[in-house]
């Protein structure tokens, strides 16, 4: 059931962060996801004026899009294609940019005149493969603080799972750049590589209380054959659009492989229960204390990640710890401290998650 949807974005909707050309001052939002490293290779998207679209093609089946009431647009009637992998369910979205012209009066009338036209960028789903090691061992980097552990074969076994998992991109784009991914490791296949015993160890050494703790090694041990490691990560300004896309990916494959995988050891492999995921906030530094009598507006938690609030509030347990990765400094931040949050959420949530996160892209 492939289609083409056609969308027409309110100015006064979505969040994307547009650079003017290089004859504007540029100011970038602070960096502040998950993986400070992928600064280097921030989404740019050169504008002065004009129109910017943005079309979003996913792999294999296919994928329903809810449309908010908000949106204009028509759908054109989808066709049928069989279950192999496939590129489908296109979304083009139009919206209205306006960008001032240099503050400058000394300068040149090049840049004083706007210019109008427009920039398409084409973000596709892939699958996983070699080439794009550098691009996920870049996002991967601050995934464990600043532990140094077995990154390089980490990042392998996400490329290895081909069936399950996906790389984003720029259509045509030379570099082949990677945007961002999503995957998801059964714990107990993977169970005797370094690189996951790490990454047990990291998470018992920083669970702190006791009742989770035991859940942590629960989930570590025994029911580790149950639970698949959620990793989701991507450059800061990754348009928020993609999301719900690409978490429809993720756990639509998860249901495939289940059927479509060769041997049922392989099918059995993605029969989670439960997803494990590591990822960052921002965490009101004496929140507590705080929270007593106190009227102020501050939120007691930023997450860097929208869709990592759903997750939270879905969560059957979760604990956070202090990081000592080098945090952004900015003045809305003074108050803040980077912390990690570790988060367990049923599987049986997962329809609910995603209903929740296409209706906050969709405000």
């Amino acid at each position: 059931m492939c289609g083409t949807i056609h969308l027409f974005i309110p100015t006064a909707t979505s969040s994307l962060f547009i650079f003017p050309s290089a004859g504007h001052q540029r100011s970038a939002p602070p960096s502040v996801d998950s993986c400070s490293a992928a600064g280097d290779i921030l989404l740019q998207l050169i504008l002065t004026g004009g129109t910017f679209f943005l079309r979003t093609w996913c792999h294999r089946r296919p994928c329903r899009l809810s449309l908010p009431s908000s949106f204009q647009g028509k759908i054109l009637r989808p066709s049928t294609h069989s279950r192999k992998k496939e590129k489908h369910d296109i979304i083009e979205s139009n919206r209205e940019v306006s960008c001032s012209s240099s503050e400058n009066e000394d300068s040149s009338s090049e840049d004083e005149d706007d210019f109008e036209g427009a920039v398409q960028v084409d973000f596709v789903f892939f699958d996983p493969k070699p080439d794009d090691f550098h691009g996920v061992k870049v996002l991967m980097q601050t995934y464990l603080d600043n532990k140094e552990w077995d990154l390089t074969s980490f990042v392998d076994l996400i490329l290895q799972q081909t069936s399950v998992g996906s790389v984003v991109k720029i259509e045509d784009d030379e570099d082949e750049s990677v945007y961002g991914f999503v995957s998801a490791l059964n714990l107990q296949r993977y169970k005797d590589c370094k690189c996951m015993m790490e990454v047990k160890e990291f998470l018992l050494s920083k669970c702190q209380e006791k009742e989770i703790k035991e859940n942590l090694k629960s989930f570590l041990g025994e029911k580790a054959a149950d639970v698949g490691l959620l990793i989701s990560q991507r450059v800061v300004n990754l348009p928020p659009q993609l999301l719900p896309s690409l978490y429809d990916a993720i756990f639509n494959e998860i249901s495939w492989a289940t059927e479509d995988e060769p041997t049922q050891e392989l099918r059995k492999f993605f029969c989670f229960k439960y997803y494990l995921l590591i990822s960052k906030i921002y965490k009101l530094k004496n929140a507590d204390k705080k929270k007593k009598g106190s009227s102020s507006s501050e939120e007691a938690i930023i997450y860097l990640k929208p869709e990592d609030e759903i997750f939270h509030n879905l969560s059957a347990w979760s604990f956070c710890f202090p990081l000592r990765t080098q945090q952004v400094t900015t003045n809305e931040l003074k108050e803040y401290r980077l912390m990690g949050l570790v988060m367990a959420v049923k599987a049986t949530s997962v329809p609910t998650f995603r209903r929740q996160l296409r209706s906050l892209i969709d405000e």
